[in-house]
């Protein structure tokens, strides 16, 4: 009769880290504004600073700047929760001793 094959698994050693930490987690977002800005500066340099030619992209721009800004998101919050988080993904760790 063959030997029988072992049914336990050797365990999967991770690598270690020190830290959990996500780099830049807040985007900033864009002004709205500035590509309206780009558009009517560029007709301005190619035409003059005439009312005629740019006309319809400056009331775009006073539109868009007169409008009331979009509400800030928050902070995430996302490195706050790994920081709290860490001790139990890192797992026991072995103490050092002192000798006094």
């Amino acid at each position: 009769m063959p030997p029988k094959a072992s049914t336990r698994l050797t365990p999967v050693r991770l690598q270690t880290i020190n830290h959990l930490r996500v780099r830049r987690p807040n985007k900033h977002q864009g002004n709205p504004c500035v590509a309206i800005m780009s558009s009517m500066l560029s007709c301005w340099a190619s035409a003059g600073a005439t009312m005629e030619g740019c006309g319809a992209l400056e009331q775009q721009l006073r539109a868009c700047m007169d409008a009331p800004k979009p509400k800030a998101q928050g902070r995430s919050t996302i490195n706050y929760h790994l920081m709290r988080m860490f001790p139990n993904v890192r797992g026991p760790q072995k103490k050092e001793s002192v000798l006094g």
